[in-house]
């Protein structure tokens, strides 16, 4: 091995090899393996467990070259080396590990007497100062490290030549990225960086342990042959699964109180925290991570108050609640910051930094993350990982201990806390296939439109291209390679403008495709809309937290950001907690909170609303298997065979109690071959029916959207259908039975008399033919809560919402409201490519149709069997699932709750008005909200003042005509409205017996609508007949409007009152405007915009 091992050091120059046997014993496996595969000059994949030295192995041969061979004499080709890392924290990480070997080069080379190298390393990521960005666009260093989101940048703007001379690319911790959107991105990235330069880069792949290894390689280098270095692992994992309570049965299944008494059951959260206390306070430093960020804060602070009153010996005020209350979001007592702070990607960098080189110093005892800290960042002499929840995969799992003992060869320890007995069954099947390694499979997601459509208008935007050479090079990266020709022409069509964009202002052309000459070239303003709106990690609308009085323009104070609901439930001098520090509300404007902190003052703990994918099915396969196998040993044999899998007595114990009581209760425990369809009657007397499957959320979330149409289809029943892990939960409301004669029995005995007859349900109904259910799925996902939001999401990924301002953030209510606009008229064209990228994306990555289609035929074949039984209550594996259940209730899909308390406003009007009598909203309206809401749609604020001719533009786009007063009172300079009509972009009307400036695209409406003289020369695209004129111009005047009757109006534009009274019924029934009693002084029937309305009531 050894002269094995030196051979692979024979390739490097004196200095490098010089400096490596001096500081190593001797190379690793992966390093020597890399080494040999890099010499023979093909792209490499190196696949090799954390803590193996794979980016030293990498960057080592790079650092090599760039040291020996003097820099090209071209300034703007030094860049040679690129490195692109998913994360900015781990970007910074690698900087500061590649110090040590660039100074030990050096000075190596300078003891050998050989000329001194000079290389230099730069970062480029979001959180570079303007000033570096320059810099490093002018005078470009040796290596490059960067993220995939500026790589995208720096190629769509004049920092690309810094690019041209780049010959090897370095991409770090592949499998984060393969299997996303935000791979297929990267990949389109890439592509563009190969067509800029003389050859292709050749590419070098870092990855955990991933399986398949093909697919990882097919797309790193779709086209080159891979050289796969691949070590045999010996990493040493010491895992345990740890239950602190003798019986978890005994604890609250679900943490919320039980019962009017509001006695809270016992729960195994003061136990749990106790526990990871000692443990933190037993090892040097530890890592606990949590499933969410909010759980992350919580724990973090409760750890920290157990450790304060541990260390003074005195309680602090018991107002504590556990670490998981559902719902509310709890508070926090002051606890000093003794020994964990939290690190999540809701804190802000400065204070994630302080976090972790605390950590690293040793002077922090303990972090709480979220997978904000699973990837390879190197956090020093981690000895202990505690995992609070089971991992949500084995591969998540694996990369989370892998923190602890992150050096070549140590021993990595991981703790699991389950959180109740359902949970538990997964840590054990989790932590067990962790020792052997078997992660789950990993697929590149195929032909992602939403983000072709991003590339797409990047690519044109600096220059012109044949459409054909376009699809070439889009075709030539993994994930497109089997792009068909008719999606690729519908993006460029949607780009082009073929979609009405007076319908929705977003789907305005942004490409000009000469469909005679076969080019393609962006529009103006296409490279800023890339820029500002590209990536895609999808915009959750969060508010930055800043510190007050803080310059935040120069990047200063910013500590964090909190989620939209979070902060409209918030008050100015309300205190919350972030990062493990107190902060005071000192205001909150329409895009951030400014705070100042508040040390040891008592506070809020936030929450955050994430989407977590579920069970994947290899793993629900794996629990099914795990399941039947202990439920079919004998009792010795099975604690056995648990205690091996790494749970401790406790765990044990509880696994066994658990299964016995299913089995008591129902007969059956679910498992890979028998799924248990059990029903029985809630506490309302209504029924239940729990289908018990262990095949995990990808597969039950289609299967129970399924199901929920199929009762709506026979029964005509409307049935609750939530779907989890661990199985599907139906609720049957009761009077939905009309074939049931339930109502003729005496109440005192209903519910107690099960003979199979009335249990609405059965397994019968369950059941899917294997041939259709992908057809019903597919017909039922356009109307799911999922559906919206991941258009909203795939929409702003094809540019379709852009950030308005790209500093500012869109809150989430308003994304959401301009994606339904946006599905309204999308849903009309059948070949709207989003809307299909939409479906793809449900049925492909969130759902596992073929894996529920595989399900149906196990089921046909009787491979699978279904059993089922009635029981007078809930099974212990329908009360874990019905913890879910609750959750559910308080976590409504896309509607949050700001939307559901204003539901009444969603409904229609006019059944809205019949049922108050006569629609009395005005007692709920403020006057001074109403005041300062009227000066802000009209632009009158000073943060809205206009400081340019675009201003104008937007705001006689935004506002519609106005005089010159109207304009000089919003800022604008006088000559600035001449200039535009120069050039043609505004034009001079007479409205209503005024003179006012009119934006050029109004042109035909106002002819049509108002009958308008217009001037000479307007273009003909913009005097084309439209719709519905004058609805138009009354819809933005009620936009940017608060209440208003129709005489207002109708004055406004020299029309008739019946004939404005008649425009706006029209839009009354479309509920775009909302008719009724609005003014507090109430002057009578009023008009006012939906979406105003709805702000008015949410400030009220």
């Amino acid at each position: 091995m050894v002269s094995d091992a030196h051979q692979a050091l024979d390739g490097f120059s004196p200095a490098t090899r010089g400096w490596f046997t001096g500081a190593f014993s001797a190379p690793t496996a992966a390093q020597a393996g890399a080494w040999r595969a890099i010499g023979a000059g093909s792209d490499v994949l190196v696949v090799a467990p954390t803590g193996s030295g794979k980016t030293l192995a990498a960057f080592l041969a790079a650092l090599d070259q760039l040291a020996s061979t003097p820099p090209p004499a071209d300034p703007k080709k030094r860049c040679r080396v690129l490195y692109v890392s998913p994360l900015k924290a781990l970007a910074v990480d690698v900087e500061r590990n590649l110090r040590s070997p660039l100074t030990g080069i050096r000075q190596e080379s300078v003891r050998l007497g050989l000329p001194e190298p000079e290389v230099k390393v730069g970062i480029r990521s979001g959180d570079t100062p303007p000033t570096e960005r320059r810099a490093l666009s002018t005078r470009p260093p040796d290596i490059l490290i960067t993220t995939p989101e500026s790589l995208f940048l720096m190629l769509t703007s004049a920092t690309r030549d810094a690019l041209t001379g780049v010959e090897t690319v370095i991409l770090d911790e592949v499998h984060a990225v393969a299997g996303t959107k935000r791979g297929a991105h990267l990949a389109l990235t890439l592509e563009r960086l190969d067509e800029l330069l003389p050859k292709p880069a050749r590419r070098i792949g870092l990855s955990a342990t991933v399986r398949p290894v093909d697919e990882i390689a097919r797309y790193l280098s779709p086209r080159g042959k891979v050289e796969i270095v691949q070590p045999a692992s010996g990493k040493e994992f010491d895992l345990s699964v740890v239950v602190p309570v003798e019986d978890l049965g005994e604890l609250g299944a679900s943490p919320a109180a039980d019962g009017d008494d509001g006695a809270e059951r016992p729960s195994i959260w003061p136990h749990v925290e106790e526990r990871i206390t000692d443990l933190v306070q037993a090892h040097r430093s530890t890592i606990v991570f949590a499933n969410s960020r909010r759980l992350a804060e919580r724990l973090c602070n409760r750890l920290n108050e157990i450790a304060y009153e541990r260390a003074t010996g005195e309680p602090l005020d018991e107002h504590h609640s556990p670490a998981e209350l559902m719902g509310g979001s709890g508070a926090a007592q002051g606890a000093p910051p003794v020994i964990a702070r939290a690190h999540h990607g809701s804190v802000s960098k400065e204070q994630r930094a302080l976090v972790e080189e605390d950590l690293k110093a040793g002077r922090l005892p303990a972090v709480v993350a979220t997978s904000s800290l699973e990837l390879g960042i190197d956090m020093g002499a981690v000895d202990l990982v505690v995992q609070v929840e089971s991992p949500p995969s084995v591969a998540s799992g694996l990369q989370r201990v892998g923190r602890a003992g992150h050096q070549v060869g140590a021993v990595s320890t991981g703790v699991v806390f389950p959180k109740y007995r359902g949970d538990l069954v997964q840590a054990a099947v989790v932590t067990e296939r962790m020792r052997t390694g078997a992660i789950e499979s990993l697929r590149v997601p195929a032909n992602p439109l939403d983000v072709l459509a991003q590339q797409l208008v990047a690519m044109t935007a600096l220059d012109t291209w044949q459409v054909d050479d376009l699809l070439a090079v889009v075709r030539r990266a993994a994930p497109f390679a089997s792009l068909p020709e008719s999606a690729f022409t519908a993006v460029l069509d949607m780009l082009a403008g073929r979609y009405p964009s007076d319908a929705f202002a977003e789907l305005r052309p942004r490409v000009v495709w000469d469909r005679v000459a076969g080019t393609v070239t962006g529009r103006p303003g296409a490279q800023r809309l890339a820029v500002t709106s590209g990536g895609t990690i999808p915009d959750r609308g969060l508010f930055g937290v800043f510190l007050a009085g803080s310059d935040p323009k120069k990047g200063g104070g910013r500590v964090g950001e909190l989620d939209e609901e979070m902060v409209y439930e918030s008050r100015v001098g309300d205190v919350f907690t972030l990062g493990t520090s107190s902060w005071r509300i000192e205001d909150i404007t329409r895009d951030r909170v400014l705070v100042s902190p508040a040390p040891g003052v008592p506070g809020r703990l936030p929450f955050w609303k994430g989407d977590q994918l579920g069970r994947p099915l290899e793993l629900g396969r794996a629990v099914g298997a795990f399941l039947r196998e202990v439920g079919s040993l004998p009792q010795e044999d099975a604690r056995l065979r648990l205690l091996a899998a790494g749970l401790d007595a406790w765990a044990a114990d509880n696994v066994l109690s658990y299964l016995a009581e299913q089995r008591e209760a129902c007969g059956h425990v679910p498992d890979d071959r028998t799924i248990v369809v059990e029903r029985f009657r809630d506490e309302l007397g209504d029924w239940r029916v729990v289908v018990h499957s262990p095949f995990g959320a990808q597969v039950h979330a289609p299967w129970a959207l399924a199901l929920g149409a199929r009762l709506a289809e026979r029964y005509g029943m409307d049935a609750q259908v939530m779907h989890a892990d661990d199985g599907i939960v139906l609720r049957l409301p009761d009077a939905d039975l009309l074939n049931l004669d339930l109502l003729d029995q005496d109440p005192s005995k209903a519910g107690t008399e099960y003979d199979a007859e009335q249990a609405p349900v059965g397994a019968a109904d369950v059941a899917f033919d294997k041939g259709e259910v992908d057809q019903v799925v597919t017909d039922q996902v356009g109307g799911s809560a999922l559906f919206a939001a991941r258009f909203r999401e795939c929409a702003a990924r094809a540019l379709l919402l852009p950030r308005r301002n790209p500093g500012r953030r869109t809150p989430l209510w308003q994304q959401r409201q301009r994606a339904a606009q946006l599905l309204q008229v999308a849903s009309e064209f059948g070949s709207f490519p989003i809307v299909l990228e939409a479906v793809r994306e449900c049925l492909q990555d969130v759902f596992d149709v073929p894996g529920l289609v595989e399900l149906m035929g196990d089921l046909e074949s009787r491979k699978v069997r279904l059993v089922e039984v009635t029981t007078p209550e809930p099974s212990p594996f329908a009360r874990s699932l019905l913890f879910g259940y609750v959750a559910q209730f308080l976590y409504e899909g896309d509607s949050p709750l700001a939307e559901r308390r204003a539901a009444a406003l969603s409904l229609d009007s006019r059944l809205l008005a019949e049922l108050l009598g006569q629609a009395e909203l005005r007692e709920l309206l403020d006057a001074d909200v109403l005041a300062e809401l009227e000066r802000e749609v009209q632009w009158l604020t000073e943060d809205r003042r206009i400081k340019d001719i675009e201003g104008v533009a937007d705001l006689l786009r935004l506002l519609g005509p106005l005089t010159d007063e109207e304009l000089a009172e919003r800022g604008a300079e006088p000559g600035w409205t001449g200039e535009l009509a120069a050039r043609r972009r505004a034009i001079r009307v007479r409205i209503a017996g005024t003179p006012q400036w009119a934006a050029v695209e109004d042109a035909g409406r106002l002819r049509d609508a108002l009958g308008t003289a217009l001037p000479v020369g307007v273009p003909e695209a913009f005097t084309e007949p439209v719709k519905d004129p004058l609805g138009d111009l009354l819809a933005r005047y009620a936009r940017t409007h608060g209440p208003f009757t129709s005489a207002t109006a109708a004055a406004r534009f020299g029309l008739g009152v019946a004939v404005t009274e008649g425009a706006l019924q029209r839009l009354a029934a479309g509920g775009r405007v909302v008719q009724g009693e609005f003014h507090p002084a109430g002057i009578g029937q009023e008009w006012c915009d939906a979406t105003v309305l709805r702000r008015l009531r949410r400030r009220s």
